[in-house]
């Protein structure tokens, strides 16, 4: 790898791979690296805990699963997978483990498809004291903590809740940009959805076979302008396009306190060649107001995006082999009929 600071492409993630810096426990899949990053997948079980957790400096995680009232039960995702509930957290051990370099961090975010649904997740490693966050030269096992907010979903082995990008040495902010709420759809069409709920369950592999207005209602605003319920779930989109040069990778923050009083961004990461196709593509925010009702106006600014270097150019960009959201506006995850 080139000796500067930034974002490993992905045929440095390869290379990791081949060295062994990376560990799977199956080979790994088609599509599993993305240009700057990679995906993650379960494995075989999953613990529903007690409460959520950290093993903070001297323990590892298996360890902690071993002390008395930490997990209520195991369960196994293989056979027919199983229904990971809402308002549970549960633990998963994940396919892939790491044996990092010197100079090599890693940092974890939902997949985009993640976020969509609502599933709240965050990677653990042995001896953490952050979530996400893989420190310089880590080796041991990863664990993704996953929380569904809103819809039940069934899981099995090898499915791709979040994905890890590497950075080398410490990666500068190169700029930030602030995207604002488009609250002013074309007549008659919607500004977003909000969750229904009580709904059914959201079937990881059951890609487009969902009905939207099972899960979904349409938001229309009046005068620019929507109340965001306390605790519920909205997919809008940005004012403005997004664009992610093929040297840059770029994270947008999951909360900016200072601009209100709701999380904007689940699932923060974007790809070199995003947004680059013609027309542009804007960033899809999920949204969740906390603890009081929120007046949202078009034009609000809602999130931070943080753009970084890359080490070198990807060997492909966001968008060449097919990617699901690249020239997209308002848009649900993969698992909804268009």
């Amino acid at each position: 790898m080139a000796d500067i600071s930034g974002v490993i492409p992905d045929f440095e993630i390869e290379d990791l791979l081949k060295s062994g810096a990376i560990r799977c426990d199956e080979a790994p899949e088609s599509g599993q690296i993305q240009p700057a990053s990679l995906d993650l997948r379960l494995a075989v079980d999953a613990y529903r805990l007690r409460a959520s957790f950290l093993p903070g400096k001297d323990r590892t995680v298996a360890e902690m699963l071993q002390e008395p009232g930490i997990h209520l039960h195991r369960i196994d995702l293989t056979q027919e997978g199983a229904v990971l509930e809402t308002g549970c957290v549960y633990l998963v051990p994940l396919q892939e483990s790491l044996r990092l370099p010197a100079g090599l961090s890693a940092r974890a975010n939902p997949k985009s498809s993640t976020g969509r649904i609502d599933v709240f997740t965050r990677l653990v490693t042995n001896k953490g004291k952050a979530f996400d966050e893989v420190p310089m030269g880590y080796s041991g096992p990863l664990y993704l903590e996953v929380s569904p907010r809103t819809f039940p979903i069934k899981v099995r082995p090898g499915d791709r809740l979040a994905q890890l990008r590497f950075k080398k040495k410490k990666p500068e902010t190169l700029r930030e940009k602030v995207v604002s709420i488009d609250l002013e759809p074309p007549a008659g069409e919607p500004a977003g959805y909000r969750a229904k709920a009580h709904s059914g369950v959201v079937d990881l592999r059951g890609l487009g076979a969902h009905e939207v207005s099972q899960f979904w209602e349409p938001v229309y605003p009046q005068n620019g302008r929507i109340v965001l319920n306390p605790e519920e779930f909205y997919i809008l989109v940005s004012r403005e396009t997004v664009k992610v040069p093929a040297n840059e990778a770029a994270e947008m923050a999951p909360i900016a306190p200072e601009l209100g009083e709701f999380r904007a961004h689940y699932a923060g990461f974007f790809d070199p060649g995003f947004g680059t196709n013609k027309g542009g593509s804007r960033a899809v925010l999920e949204v969740r107001s906390r603890d009081v009702p929120f007046i949202l106006e078009h034009g609000q600014p809602v999130a931070k995006l943080i753009y970084e270097p890359m080490t070198e150019k990807p060997r492909h960009l966001y968008g060449g082999q097919g990617s699901n959201y690249q020239g997209q506006g308002l848009k649900l995850s993969k698992h909804f009929a268009v």
